[in-house]
């Protein structure tokens, strides 16, 4: 996305340029008296900022570290090893450039429209930026202006926590109310309708965080109204609406596997093309034995997707016995555009999960093209959606649920069309708390018992599935522990007896504590050692993955430690309470 809006800003630019000017100064001598005269000039300066947004591979690996995917590795942060010497992101060159910008570019000759649309667009980037540090590192340094050598803030300690989030929402607040509000149908521009969006994210994350996990911090109700407006004013906007064209068995995933983003739903995205070579990696990362985390989803996950009938899959007896090819029929249509199962096929031909990528049996599919072509090369060039309108629905019913139960006008409005669209018969607003989901989140600082609620966390987690929001999720929510529960995989009625796993009366995996001297064809034998890999009941029962390596949370591990070697170079920086020595 970033590499197309350069290419063509440029191209623009340059067109733009041609004409003769005898008191330009020499690009050579670019200064703030020569850079920011023109509105050409603040949109090319403005595409720099683009390098701030999440790339592809960033975010389809983001949930890799979450409560519902398993990979062949623990992420080092959650072992108990990990300190500040492994701790990075403390870098801050792409806000010098921003505030520089908003120092300059003032002085051009333009409306102040024109001025303050831009100024907008270096806003919404400098919060974005400082969104990303508040969320990893808790408190920062804010840095309102660009900073010189000798400065005395170069070496200043770190601020609250309540300044930079008010300064990220003066920001914010800016941004969306000059920056312009035509819709781009590219998904790759900044508009108000991004920064509004966008909004809601932040509010949602501070307030729920407030709540859950620093309720000594104050206003988590304000931080809370404002994503519920900054979603209103998207949803009353008309500009955006959920993809329901189409088949319903695939207008959910045709949102993640297509070049061109759809613009119905997705309000941007990092737009991939196959002539300008700008890909990402998915099925390089999801189909590959050798390559990447080959993470999978887990069944504690998987068992919350709701049956078809609306009804919940929990509630069924046995439910963690049922083998796989039974456990995912008539099932949330959700389901089988996220995994393999049923009769998913690749270039004609039946594709079970594979078991040389997964470790769980709950394979993804939700990003990887069906053409097997890049399966073995970094070229996807399906764009990989950053801010969809389905998760703005999302954002105002949990900024309401956070504070009281949602009314039924409100759950039509957010939560009942995310399910229809998902084939869900039975779309009304639950009465009672699901008891699966209240075991769940049981352990959290504030438990969950409300319904409404714990249908929103629900919605949210199957809606928003390896889209990166897992981990910030459990953060705000307070529910780091869940970073330590058992990787739960499919349930196997017996070793050493083949399953068909998708019903082409083919088996695909047999389930076995050594490789038999004769093998059936087509069958990979998963191997069950009792250490990294064993099953619930010894010889049959729910797959269990990579117990044997121990997990650690801890209450400061909320937010990641400064490095060390920035509080060398800077000893006024405080290193977080509880990391400290580590």
């Amino acid at each position: 996305m970033k590499k197309n809006i350069l290419l063509f800003a440029i191209a623009a630019l340059g067109l733009a340029s041609c004409k003769t000017d005898l008191d330009l100064k020499p690009f050579d001598k670019l200064s703030p008296s020569n850079a920011f005269n023109k509105e050409a000039d603040l949109q090319l300066y403005t595409t720099s900022f683009y390098n701030i947004i999440t790339d592809a591979n960033t975010v389809i690996r983001a949930d890799g570290m979450s409560d519902y995917m398993a990979g062949k590795e623990v992420n080092t942060f959650l072992l108990p090893s990990y300190g500040s010497t492994q701790s990075s992101g403390w870098t801050w060159t792409q806000l010098r450039n921003v505030n520089y910008f908003l120092e300059h570019c003032g002085q051009a000759q333009e409306s102040t429209e024109t001025k303050n649309h831009y100024a907008g667009i270096a806003r919404f980037f400098r919060a974005m930026f400082y969104f990303e540090k508040v969320k990893r590192f808790g408190n920062v340094p804010w840095y309102g202006h660009t900073l010189a050598v000798g400065d005395p803030e170069l070496y200043k300690t770190q601020d609250p926590r309540t300044l930079v989030m008010d300064s990220i929402l003066a920001d914010l607040n800016f941004a969306c109310n000059n920056i312009r509000a035509t819709k781009d149908a590219s998904c790759s521009q900044i508009t108000r309708w991004v920064a509004l969006a966008y909004k809601s994210r932040v509010c949602l994350f501070e307030g729920t965080f407030r709540k859950y996990e620093m309720p000594d911090l104050p206003d988590a109700d304000k931080w809370l109204d404002a994503a519920d407006s900054a979603a209103t004013a998207v949803i009353n906007s008309k500009q955006y609406s959920l993809n329901t064209a189409g088949d319903a068995s695939m207008n959910y995933r045709n949102l993640f596997i297509n070049e061109t983003p759809n613009a119905t739903e997705v309000i941007l995205a990092y737009v991939c093309n196959k002539s300008l070579r700008v890909f990402n990696d998915a099925n390089w990362l999801f189909t590959s034995a050798t390559y990447g985390n080959r993470v999978s989803f887990t069944k504690t996950f998987i068992d919350t997707y709701l049956n078809i009938d609306g009804s919940r899959f929990t509630d069924g007896t046995n439910f963690d016995a049922i083998p796989f090819q039974e456990e995912v029929k008539n099932r949330d249509l959700r389901l089988q555009q996220t995994i393999r199962m049923g009769n998913y096929s690749r270039e004609g031909q039946p594709a079970a999960p594979d078991w040389t990528y997964t470790y769980t049996g709950y394979q993804p599919i939700k990003y990887t093209l069906d053409s097997k072509a890049t399966d073995g090369v970094a070229e996807n060039y399906n764009s990989i959606p950053l801010i969809r309108y389905a998760e703005v629905l999302l954002n105002k019913a949990e900024a309401i649920a956070a504070r009281r139960p949602l009314t039924a006008d409100e759950w039509n409005l957010t939560i009942k069309p995310l399910r229809a669209r998902a084939g869900i018969q039975n779309t009304g607003m639950p009465t009672a708390a699901d008891p699966y989901l209240v075991q769940y989140f049981h352990d959290s600082n504030v438990p969950v018992t409300e319904a409404t609620l714990l249908e929103v966390r629900r919605e949210r987690g199957v809606e928003l599935a390896l889209e990166g929001f897992r981990f910030n999720d459990l953060v705000r929510w307070g529910c780091g522990h869940l970073l330590t529960i058992s990787y739960k995989g499919l349930y196997v009625p017996a070793m050493d007896t083949p399953m068909d796993l998708n019903g082409d009366g083919k088996p695909e995996v047999a389930f076995v504590k050594a490789t038999p001297a004769t093998k059936v064809p087509g069958v990979y034998y998963f191997i069950i050692d009792d250490n990294q890999a064993k099953l619930t009941e010894g010889t049959r029962g729910n797959l269990i993955w990579m117990d044997n390596i121990p997990r650690d949370w801890q209450p400061y591990k909320y937010v990641y430690p400064v490095p060390f070697s920035e509080i060398t170079i800077n000893p006024n920086l405080v290193q977080t309470d509880g990391w400290k020595g580590k």
